[in-house]
């Protein structure tokens, strides 16, 4: 309801009092009943309600830590540019060339590199190195994946790289595609301008046949030499998917914010389907564990998203899953972010303001509990309490508090849209692995006014 009362803020307040589960700092043992709640889910998406929040990223990572020990999950997938997360794969499953962690997040250079190259996201891939290599030689080793689709020019680079190896002709021929792309000198944007508005012609019929070819030598190129090969070309054919729907995806986001939302994360639903098909062996299916922030996560329909008419990865995989996937999201009240307040600019270690009355970030605050586990997919009071549309905070890559209820807040039911939701109370910046002054020095912390 939107209109809702003080006394019905009052009665939901006492309600989450009475249900959520209050957590402690650091004791991994308070997430026993979410795990549990589980079961036999081979999809748990977990989110963020920002990109740089310190305890979303540490939260999500000691989940993931329990899912993959204690339930048997084989792959990790995020938010992030396939062909990035991929050396991170190949260095936490043993085959690549880097050193350490460090080395491995190298990749993460397109803003915004902190939201993977971050102190916690570091030590989260040294854990799933020293995982794996704990493992017995035959067993399947867990892999990070991103799902994403901006890496237009590097997965180009991917696919060529992978035929100039197995197959110098067929190099030759992707070059020849991949060359319409030359006119643009790696501006993706530029080329999706020119081609939206029909200043150039696009290069729509090269990718795609260049994705046919490839695919059409599945049998022939993923068994030239046991499972090594099969992942080098799966990634080989995840990248020239990439590349088509890189394509399409910048050809249309000038037109169309809402086509180009839902073709972006029908792009990341299209990628973690296929990372099931390949990762799933003998008729054991691949369990999965995705990251990526509230938006993407939690079921659109349940948000003033499905409204517009977008759609999104929590929408689609509930619909494709519908009884294999456990969706989990976090909000916060009050604290720091790391974020910017332009697209580009250097990351900002900002203030967060608490949140606005009416919302449920500031109900949450009200119960006066610093970190809560609410349960919302059992049918108890809780989940009937929360059945309610309400505010709900977004902060993502920008945070702008001068304009925060347009920029930041949407109204949602918070039942429909997740199964679990946690909150933290205060929240800090994630630390990014490149310090810069502006994030070291921070804003100066002020005290906002609620309920504007």
């Amino acid at each position: 309801m939107l209109n809702t009362t003080e006394a019905d803020l009052i009665l939901m307040r006492d309600v989450v009092q009475r249900g959520a589960i209050e957590l402690r700092a650091n004791e991994i043992a308070g997430y026993d009943p979410l795990v549990k709640s589980v079961g036999d889910a081979r999809f748990v998406l977990i989110g963020e309600a920002s990109h740089g929040t310190h305890e979303f990223y540490r939260e999500r990572i000691q989940i993931t830590k329990r899912l993959i020990a204690e339930k048997g999950f084989s792959a990790v997938a995020v938010e992030a540019d396939f062909p990035d997360a991929y050396r991170v794969n190949r260095y936490v499953r043993g085959r690549g060339n880097d050193e350490d962690a460090v080395e491995a997040l190298a990749d993460f250079k397109r803003f915004p590199a902190w939201m993977w190259r971050n102190a916690d996201v570091l030590d989260f891939v040294g854990w799933l190195r020293d995982f794996n290599d704990d493992l017995p030689p035959n067993v399947a080793r867990v892999g990070f994946y991103g799902l994403d689709l901006y890496s237009l020019h590097s997965s180009i680079e991917a696919v060529l790289n992978y035929l100039d190896r197995i197959d110098p002709e067929a190099a030759h021929r992707a070059r020849a595609r991949y060359s319409c792309f030359e006119l643009f000198d790696s501006d993706s944007q530029a080329y999706g301008y020119a081609t939206g508005f029909g200043l150039a012609k696009s290069c729509e019929e090269e990718v795609v046949n260049q994705l046919l070819e490839l695919h059409g030598r599945a049998s022939e190129l993923a068994n030239l030499d046991g499972r090594v090969a099969k992942d080098d070309f799966f990634f080989a054919e995840q990248n020239a998917r990439v590349v088509r729907n890189a394509e399409q995806y910048y050809r249309t986001m000038f037109l169309s914010d809402v086509s180009s939302w839902n073709l972006r994360d029908r792009h990341m639903v299209e990628t973690l389907s296929n990372l099931d098909v390949h990762l799933s062996q003998n008729g054991e299916p691949a369990k999965i564990v995705v990251w990526a922030h509230n938006s993407h996560l939690g079921d659109a329909r349940a948000t003033e998203m499905g409204r517009r008419g977008e759609w999104n990865v929590g929408q689609l995989v509930r619909q494709h899953f519908p009884d294999q996937t456990i969706s989990i999201g976090f909000t916060t009240d009050h604290g720091t972010v790391t974020a910017t307040t332009n697209w580009g600019d250097n990351a900002e270690r900002k203030q967060v303001r608490p949140a606005l009355e009416g919302s449920f970030e500031n109900l949450f605050h009200q119960t006066e509990m610093e970190r809560i586990l609410l349960l919302l997919s059992n049918g108890n009071q809780l989940e009937e309490a929360l059945h309610n549309s309400q505010l709900e905070r977004a902060i993502g890559v920008i945070y702008r508090p001068q304009n925060e209820r347009q920029s930041h807040y949407f109204y949602a039911d918070l039942s429909a849209q997740f199964d679990a939701v946690i909150h933290i109370d205060e929240t800090r910046a994630v630390e990014p692995l490149e310090r810069t002054s502006t994030w070291e020095i921070g804003e100066v912390p002020e005290t906002f006014p609620t309920g504007i």
